[in-house]
């Protein structure tokens, strides 16, 4: 088992998650951070520090088509080992539904 970024991370990346990390597996697109599996050690630290409640285990049905996305990008994007100033918007768009079609994957700043 490994945890997930999900879509309720989409301009919202509040980034409270990633001083937390005790393994830094955490990289920063445009607008929201994924974990990757193969560095992540599923002690699940992250979890309860996101405000947005976007990390979810892998073996959540909610997280599932959110695994691969996750993979994928933790190999192109910066790693982020501190917590940087989430999007002034945050607050606006956490909890909206469908934010998938408006995920970036331009890398972020790590």
């Amino acid at each position: 088992m490994t945890y997930v970024v999900t879509e309720n991370c989409i301009k919202c990346k509040y980034m409270d998650c990633v001083e937390v990390c005790p393994v830094d597996c955490f990289y920063v697109g445009g607008n929201m951070l994924v974990i990757h599996p193969d560095e992540c050690i599923d002690c699940g630290v992250c979890e309860p520090e996101c405000p947005a409640e976007a990390i979810l285990p892998d073996s959540d049905d909610r997280a599932t088509e959110w695994v691969e996305l996750n993979r994928t990008y933790s190999a192109q994007w910066p790693n982020i080992s501190r917590k940087g100033e989430p999007p002034p918007d945050a607050k606006e768009w956490d909890g909206k539904p469908n934010k998938a079609p408006l995920f970036d994957a331009s890398p972020g700043e790590g």
